[in-house]
Formats: structure tokens, C-alpha cells, sequence
């Protein structure tokens, strides 16, 4: 037992700050400063200006509401909202009433500044894990209550969003789906035919792209990744090592960039398409399903096939093992297992009527009910355990993505979303924007906050800005819109960027030791240059290249 436990030990990941000795009470004290800092110093007169503006674009506001001023009040002191306008009995008879103030401009850009310094703590905590991860998870709500930017009822919807009960979910799905040995055998069906890391880079992950253009790609991730720690804990024992981070990383993070790309594809690809059909027919311009494939689908083999390049060359030099042949190791497991049945075919019908119920109900009903009805289904059948739910699941990585909600939410109640939307788009030189360029400035826009908020929060904040761009610098709204809503599939970079990261993030563990075999940085380090790559893409082969062959309809 000792000697595992020291093994163990030994095998934890090195990060980007593992070496450095003494490092988390420096990073704590630089965050704490900084973060004061910006709390203490008075809201810039364009945040002040914003949150006063009547109607402004990019901000949906309730009714009632002219200003993001008078929504943040009609949110946090409804009864004194109400009554600006219209007094009581109680007023006219002279009885005072006791009530906050409506907060002004300038004190809600003070609440939109803070919502801001917070999510930069949180995402320099995330990323340096100066603190554990569970414990930046709550801060993130504490700070929230602390500073009264929402009601702790708020913040609690914010945090039980359908995309946190789904990836809660899906990591015990995945959990059933190991314990009964189905994904060896979904495995087997999957990776029969690929026989080595290079058919694994330049074909398995194309298709996974392209897959996720129509399925979900949460889904395909979280299904695949069980039988990708198989093969890679048998590929480790075949070759004799104990733990091979590059081999890994390179299964764990290559499909999951796949997969993130596969967003361009088609209109089914996620919420974000969707959003953005909504505003292309708000804007008398409604794009068909095939149209968006048209404009969209090439692009999504041609990146496939970069990432598994990028990923190949990057990491095949790495490996401790020789080389990885999927096909042979599935094959090998499945053999060794008994004859389908029992609890592993009650586990797979659970499983069909789940990826059924994502196609059918998804739209209307969201990912996580489904996936929830799922694990109470796998109780029943006496699958999983509450044991294996609290050894399997990484809680702390369901509390990250319920936090990076909560933040979204706060950032786009407060304005703080919309203002750091404006900020970017004014500092664009002025050849971003004018004519096709603007579609450079607008994907970098959006490729850059898609990292820190959710795709469909990002395009839902910049659609309505960037649209109108499209009449000023005498280009296509098309061209605009696909860039934005292109570019939110470039979450790379953050665990918190998309589910897809961030169940990666949480299921890549070791199958015997369970310990976690990617690290935050691994985020930062390979998917910096997966998003400049994807950048590159969609600039030069897309808007560029075969978007000029295509005809493009006349606006109304």
C-alpha cells in the first residue's frame, strides 16, 4: 500500500507553477492587491455612459426598462422601481416609506466594474489553482453576494443552469458506462479500423469534427473519453510505463478541440447557431439549414485535419510508448470480456434512450434533464452507486462550470459583458473595420470572449452588435454573423470556455490510480494555438478563400 501511495504521489501532473516552491501565497498576494485596486478606483465614463444609454444594442432589456440602470433596479429593488413612477396610499397619506434608493448610473457602472475585477480574479485563480478549484467555485458566488450584484436567489438559478446538471450528469453516465465494461465495447465499434496515432490524428478527429456538426458534441466527448483512458491505460501497459502525460494529452485534448470545431458545420451544432438564425430573420436576412452548411461545413474537415497535425507533431515526439494502435487494444479488452449482457445491455438501452432523448427533446427540454433521468435510471438498475458517484465524478469541475455561469450571468445582468463587447470592437485599427476585414476583427472579438464566457452568452451579447457593423463597413450581414458565431466554437484556451473542456477536464483521470492526467495549463498551452490556427482558418480558407466563389443573397 505504500509503495502505490508514493507512486501515486510521484505521478501527480507538473504544471506551469509545479516548480516553483512557495509560489501560492505570491500569486494570493498580487491577486488580493490587484483586485482591491480595481474595486477602489472609480468606473470609467464609458462603463457610466453604457449602463445610462437608452435601449442600448446588445442589451436585452425587461419590461419596463429603458436603461441597464433601470434593469438592475427593477432586478435588485423592484419595489422602489416600481414606485418611482407611481406612489403608494401609504405615500399619499403621508406615511413614509423605508426603502433603498434606486441606484444611479454611476453606482450600477461601479457594480459592473466590480462583476468585471471578480472575473478576472476567478480566472487567474482557475488558471494559476493558487487556490483549490472547489474553493474558487464558491468564492465566485461569495463575491457575487458580498458586493450585492445579485440577490443570492439569482445566484443560485446561475449556478444550477441546464448545462451544469448536464455535465454532473454525463460525468456519472460515464462513470455507469465504464463500471459495466460498454465502452470497450462502444470502443470496438468506433476504432476497429484505426491502427496507429497517425490514423488517429488525420482521420479519427476529422470525423469527430464533422460528427459534432450535427450531434452533440458534449455527448460525443463524454462518450468517448472512457474508452480513450482504456486504450491508453492498456497502450501503457503493453509498452511497460507506468503513466505517459503525452499520450494523454493527446487523446484527451485532440478530441476535445475536435470536437469544439465541429460548431461551424450546421445550425444543429449548439445553441449559438441558433441564436444566430434568430437574428439573421430579425434582420429580414434568414439563412436556411443548407445555406449555413454551405457557407459553413468546409470549413469543418479542413480544421479537423490542423488539429490532428498540430496535436500529432506536437506530442507524437513525446510519447513514452512506441505508438498506439486502438483497433488491436479495444479488440484485446472485449475479448477478455464476458458475453453481452445483464447490467452492461441495461446500461446501453439507458444509454440509446438517452442520446435519443438529446436529438428529440434537446431543443425544447435542454441537455440536462434527460442526462439526469438517465442517472436516477442507472440507480435503479442498481448500476452505480452514491459511492461511485463521489469516487467518479470530479465535483470540483461541476463547480467550476456552475461558477463560470454565475459569472456569465453577472456580467450580463450588470452590462460589464456588453461594455467589454464595445471596448474591444473600438480599439480595432481601421482596417478591421471596413469591407470583408471586418470579419478578422469581429472572430477575434469573439473567438477571445468565448474563452471566458459561453458561446451562446457571447454570441447573444455581440450579435446585435456586430450586425449593424456589417451596413457601415458596406459588407454582407452574413459574413458578420458566421464570423461570430464561427468563431464562439474557439473555446480552447479555459477549462470554463465549454462543456466540452471542462468534462475533458474532469473525466481524463487514470482508470487505476484516478489521478487527473491534464492540468489547467495544458488548456493555455495547446489551445492557444489551436484557436490562432482556427483564426487562420476561417480568415484565409473561409472568408477569403471559397466564401468568395459563393453567391451571397441581397439584403431587403
Amino acid at each position: 500500500m505504500a509503495h502505490h501511495g508514493s507512486a501515486a504521489k510521484t505521478l501527480e501532473p507538473k504544471g506551469f507553477w509545479a516548480s516553483k516552491p512557495g509560489y501560492k501565497p505570491v500569486l494570493l498576494l498580487i491577486a488580493l492587491f490587484v483586485f482591491s485596486f480595481l474595486v477602489i478606483i472609480p468606473p470609467p465614463q464609458s462603463l457610466v455612459d453604457l449602463v445610462g444609454k437608452d435601449h442600448p444594442s446588445g442589451y436585452q432589456l425587461p419590461s419596463g426598462a429603458n436603461t441597464i440602470t433601470d434593469a438592475v433596479n427593477r432586478k435588485l429593488n423592484p419595489d422602489a422601481f416600481k414606485k418611482d413612477d407611481k406612489k403608494t396610499a401609504h405615500d399619499e397619506e403621508g406615511v413614509k416609506q423605508k426603502e433603498r434608493p434606486l441606484l444611479t448610473s454611476k453606482e450600477v457602472a461601479q457594480m459592473a466594474k466590480v462583476t468585471l475585477a471578480i472575473f478576472g480574479l476567478v480566472v487567474f485563480l482557475w488558471g494559476t489553482e493558487a487556490i483549490f478549484l472547489g474553493a474558487t467555485d464558491i468564492l465566485v458566488a461569495v463575491l457575487l453576494y458580498l458586493f450585492g450584484i445579485l440577490p443570492i436567489e439569482e445566484i443560485s438559478k446561475a449556478y444550477m443552469q441546464d448545462a451544469v446538471f448536464f455535465i454532473f450528469g454525463i460525468l456519472a453516465v460515464a462513470v455507469g458506462v465504464s463500471k459495466t465494461g460498454l465502452d470497450k465495447r462502444i470502443g470496438l465499434i468506433l476504432l476497429s479500423r484505426i491502427k496507429s496515432a497517425k490514423a488517429f490524428a488525420f482521420i479519427f478527429f476529422p470525423l469527430i469534427a464533422m460528427s459534432a456538426s450535427f450531434l452533440s458534441e458534449h455527448a460525443l466527448v463524454a462518450l468517448l473519453i472512457p474508452v480513450l483512458m482504456g486504450v491508453y491505460k492498456v497502450t501503457c501497459r503493453m509498452f511497460g510505463v507506468e503513466k505517459d502525460r503525452a499520450l494523454a494529452i493527446f487523446l484527451l485534448l485532440g478530441i476535445c478541440f475536435a470536437a469544439n470545431h465541429g460548431g461551424p458545420g450546421s445550425p444543429a451544432a449548439g445553441g449559438r447557431n441558433a441564436i444566430m438564425v434568430g437574428y439573421f430573420t430579425g434582420y429580414g436576412i434568414p439563412i436556411s439549414f443548407l445555406e449555413w452548411m454551405m457557407y459553413g461545413m468546409a470549413f469543418v474537415p479542413v480544421m479537423g485535419v490542423i488539429i490532428g497535425a498540430y496535436m500529432y507533431i506536437m506530442l507524437k515526439r513525446k510519447f513514452k510508448v512506441k505508438d498506439m494502435n486502438p483497433s488491436e487494444v479495444v479488440k484485446a479488452e472485449v475479448a477478455r470480456m464476458p458475453k453481452f449482457g445483464g447490467k452492461e445491455a441495461i446500461m446501453a438501452v439507458i444509454l440509446v434512450i438517452l442520446v435519443a432523448a438529446w436529438i428529440i427533446l434537446g431543443e425544447e427540454f435542454g441537455l440536462g434533464g434527460p442526462t439526469l433521468y438517465a442517472v436516477f435510471a442507472m440507480f435503479l438498475a442498481r448500476i452505480l452507486t452514491w459511492d461511485d458517484i463521489q469516487e467518479g465524478v470530479a465535483l470540483d469541475v461541476v463547480g467550476l462550470y456552475a461558477a463560470a455561469c454565475a459569472m456569465g450571468v453577472a456580467l450580463k445582468f450588470t452590462g460589464g459583458a456588453l461594455w467589454m463587447a464595445q471596448a474591444f470592437v473600438s480599439v480595432l485599427p481601421d482596417f478591421m473595420a471596413k469591407g470583408d476585414n471586418l470579419v478578422i476583427g469581429v472572430s477575434l472579438l469573439t473567438g477571445t470572449m468565448t474563452n471566458f464566457m459561453s458561446d451562446g452568452a457571447t454570441v447573444a451579447s455581440l450579435g446585435p452588435i456586430v450586425l449593424p457593423m456589417a451596413e457601415l463597413a458596406n459588407v454582407h450581414p452574413w459574413k458578420v454573423g458566421l464570423a461570430c458565431a464561427f468563431s464562439s466554437s474557439f473555446a480552447n484556451a479555459l477549462v470554463v470556455g465549454t462543456p466540452n473542456n471542462a468534462i475533458a477536464f474532469g473525466m481524463g483521470r487514470d482508470p487505476e490510480t484516478g489521478e487527473r492526467l491534464l492540468d489547467i495549463y495544458d488548456f493555455v498551452k495547446y489551445g492557444v494555438p489551436v484557436t490562432i490556427f482556427a483564426w487562420l482558418v476561417l480568415w484565409f480558407w473561409t472568408a477569403f478563400g471559397y466564401w468568395q466563389l459563393l453567391p451571397w443573397p441581397a439584403v431587403r
